[in-house]
């Protein structure tokens, strides 16, 4: 689930690039978000947010199978952290690709932290989705791609669902056709039914239907939790940071890092070992998309997570899950590379 909270900065750095070079030719001095965890430590990972994610409530397994890293978790463009539409005069900020989230990333880590080589890039959802151009993009650079519930490549299926909370955003009153800052209005009524929109995507029927909302969470009602959890959960965002990030996660598909556009080529072209981590009943990135990945890629393992807690199972929404996932991760990274 998305932060509940305002953007906390405890321990956030940045990492100022001036004249920073979009994708679409777009030039613009950019901030990089990021916070090192055990910096003095020799062997370093990197862990982009996903959405609806923020550098402190990114789930980053410092105190189990990261425990001896330096981990560097990293706000990715778009996210209100870095640099992103809502800190960006109006108008000038692009539209991301991929490649522009990982390049500064990539740049931070060599030019400011002085990185010579990452052991594991290991991202949720769209720090998944990150986690994949990483190993295409720079492979002599890291050793593992661990991406959990995320893909290579949106599915049409993917790209269908977000186009509901997108739509109910942008549909709004508030948000008034783009025109809500030259108002001095904060579309909440927009940002709540994108939040309702895309509630119910999140965790599983099985979920729902074990009323875990209730049971674990503490709500009386499956519409208390909607609101207090998925409704006022987005208002601390921009309404554009929303929309350029969910643009960016449907056009994600790293077959364009290949003249002949081939995704599943590029999968084979990876050199990473790669641990491919879906949960068993996430609606949007489901296992049977990452089972076909893994067929393509040479180093690739598959390990499903057998949860009820759908797509947020793999973002550290329950316990069991994330020891789960810290056992697959220590056991990944301790294989002879």
């Amino acid at each position: 689930m998305p932060s509940t909270e305002d953007i906390d900065t405890t321990g956030v750095s940045r990492y100022s690039i001036p004249d920073f070079k979009f994708l679409d030719g777009t030039t613009l001095t950019v901030e990089v978000a990021y916070r090192s965890f055990n910096p003095s430590a020799a062997k370093v990972v990197c862990i982009p947010t996903c959405y609806g994610g923020r550098i402190n409530s990114t789930l980053n397994f410092t105190s189990g199978a990261l425990k001896d890293y330096h981990v560097v978790v990293v706000a990715m463009l778009g996210n209100g952290e870095s640099t992103s539409p809502s800190n960006t005069p109006e108008g000038q900020f692009p539209q991301l690709d991929y490649q522009d989230v990982v390049k500064s990333q990539y740049q931070l880590l060599t030019h400011h932290l002085a990185v010579k080589e990452l052991e594991a890039v290991i991202g949720f959802s769209m720090g998944a989705q990150q986690a994949f151009y990483w190993a295409c993009m720079y492979p002599d650079f890291m050793k593992v791609s661990i991406p959990i519930c995320g893909s290579a490549k949106t599915s049409p299926h993917n790209w269908a669902f977000l186009e509901g909370p997108k739509s109910a955003l942008l549909n709004s009153v508030d948000y008034a056709d783009g025109t809500y800052r030259a108002k001095g209005v904060n579309p909440i009524r927009g940002l709540h039914a994108f939040g309702r929109a895309y509630c119910a995507w999140a965790m599983s029927a099985a979920w729902f239907r074990e009323k875990i909302w209730q049971k674990e969470l503490g709500f009386e009602t499956v519409d208390k939790f909607m609101i207090a959890e998925w409704e006022r959960s987005f208002e601390s965002w921009d309404p554009e940071d929303l929309l350029v990030l969910a643009r960016m996660w449907q056009a994600a598909d790293i077959g364009v890092l290949r003249k002949d556009g081939d995704y599943t080529k590029a999968l084979e072209d990876v050199k990473a070992r790669v641990l491919v981590m879906p949960a068993r009943t996430d609606q949007y990135f489901p296992p049977e998309d990452s089972e076909i990945e893994v067929k393509h890629l040479k180093y690739g393992e598959l390990a499903v997570l057998e949860t009820i807690w759908g797509h947020i199972g793999g973002g550290g929404a329950n316990e069991a899950d994330t020891e789960w996932m810290d056992g697959k991760i220590a056991a990944f990274l301790g294989l002879k590379q």
